[in-house]
C-alpha cells in the first residue's frame, strides 16, 4: 500500500497549512506563494485557522477560488515547502479533472475557467504543458470525456510515460467487460472500478484479472451514495488494486474506510507482508509500445486476405 499512516498524516498537515495560507491575515505577508521558505517558522501570536467545515466541501475537498489553473498547484507547493515536504519525493498529486462536468454542450468546448473555452485538442495541449511543468502530478482522472476517443489516444501517446491517465466516468461500461471482453474503452493506463450492489465479488475478481491482462492499473473506488461499510478497503487490498479512491479526509463514512486501511497496514507490517510502494509508479509508454508493435508487424510476412495475425502481434485492449 502506498498510502499509510505517514501518508495520511502528511495530507492532513498539507491541508492545515493550505488553510493557513488562505487566511486573509496571511495574504499580505505572502502575496507570492512560491517565495515561501522551506520549514519557515510561524508567529506564535497568529490566530487559529478557520473551522474546517467552512473550507471543506461535502466531497472532502478544500474549496477556494483561483484565477488560473496553476495557482492551486503553487499553493500546494508552498504548503509542502513550509512543512518540509518535497513534491515528487515525499508527496505526489493526482488531479480529478472530471472533464464531463466541464463541457459546454452549446459550444462543444470545455470551460476550464470561467469564460475560457478549449477544444478537445487544446485541452490535451494544456495537460501536456501542465505535466511538463509540474512533474509531481502522477495521475489525471477523466481528463477527457469518453466521446473524445482520438484525444484519449493522443494524450496517452504524449503523457503515458510520465503519469497515469485514468478513466472513471469516461468508462462506465467497464463493468460489462466481464460479459464481453471485446467492449472498447478509451485508450488509457487505468480504470476506476466501483463496487455496487449489482457487482459481485466474483465479478470484481474477474474484472481485475481482465484489466491486469490488458496491463491497465485497477483502482477501486467508492460508489455514489457512500456508506460506512469499510469492506471496500479489504476488497481493494485483497484484489491487489494499485490504488484506492476514497475521497477527502472528512465525514464519518470516509474516515471509517481510512481507519480500516490503517488497521490492515498495521497487520501486514506485523506479519512482515507489507510491500514497498516503489513499483506503484511504473508507467507504460504507449507511444514507445506503438513503435514496437509497428516494427513487429513490419517484420511479419504478408498475410493472405482473411488470415489472422499471430496472437502476439495483435494489439491489446489498451491500445484500441
Amino acid at each position: 500500500m502506498i498510502l499509510g499512516r505517514v501518508g495520511i498524516e502528511r495530507i492532513l498537515d498539507i491541508q492545515k497549512e493550505m488553510m493557513w495560507l488562505l487566511e486573509p491575515a496571511c495574504k499580505a505577508s505572502s502575496p507570492q506563494l512560491a517565495d515561501s521558505k522551506k520549514g519557515s517558522a510561524r508567529n506564535t501570536g497568529k490566530k487559529a485557522p478557520p473551522p474546517v467545515l467552512k473550507r471543506i466541501s461535502h466531497l472532502g475537498c478544500l474549496t477556494t477560488g483561483f484565477d488560473t489553473l496553476e495557482q492551486p498547484l503553487v499553493l500546494v507547493q508552498t504548503a509542502c515547502r513550509n512543512i518540509g515536504l518535497e513534491l515528487g519525493i515525499d508527496v505526489y498529486l493526482a488531479i480529478n479533472c472530471a472533464a464531463h462536468e466541464l463541457m459546454d454542450y452549446t459550444k462543444g468546448k470545455y470551460e476550464t475557467l470561467t469564460g475560457t473555452l478549449k477544444s478537445p485538442e487544446e485541452l490535451v495541449d494544456m495537460y501536456v504543458d501542465l505535466i511538463n511543468k509540474y512533474p509531481f502530478i502522477i495521475a489525471l482522472v477523466d481528463p477527457l470525456r469518453k466521446e473524445d476517443c482520438q484525444q484519449w489516444s493522443n494524450i496517452c501517446n504524449m503523457l503515458s510515460s510520465k503519469c497515469y491517465l485514468i478513466a472513471e466516468d469516461a468508462s462506465k461500461i467497464i463493468s460489462k467487460l466481464v460479459i464481453d471482453q471485446n467492449i472498447q474503452v478509451p485508450k488509457c493506463s487505468g480504470l476506476v472500478v466501483k463496487y455496487t450492489n449489482q457487482t459481485t465479488i466474483t465479478d470484481l475478481i474477474e474484472l481485475t484479472r481482465i484489466l491486469d491482462g490488458q496491463r491497465h492499473i485497477t483502482i477501486l473506488g467508492s460508489p455514489d451514495g457512500e456508506s460506512s461499510d469499510d469492506s471496500l478497503v479489504d476488497l481493494a487490498v485483497g484484489l491487489g488494486a494499485r490504488f484506492i479512491k476514497l475521497g477527502g479526509l472528512s465525514r464519518g463514512e470516509r474516515v471509517t474506510k481510512y481507519n480500516r486501511l490503517l488497521a490492515i497496514e498495521e497487520e501486514l507490517a506485523k506479519n512482515g507482508a507489507l510491500r514497498s510502494g516503489e513499483k506503484y509508479l511504473e508507467f507504460v509508454d504507449f507511444a514507445e509500445e506503438a513503435i514496437l508493435i509497428d516494427a513487429e508487424l513490419d517484420a511479419l510476412p504478408p498475410t493472405k486476405q482473411g488470415q489472422m495475425l499471430p496472437q502476439s502481434a495483435q494489439p491489446s485492449l489498451a491500445e484500441d
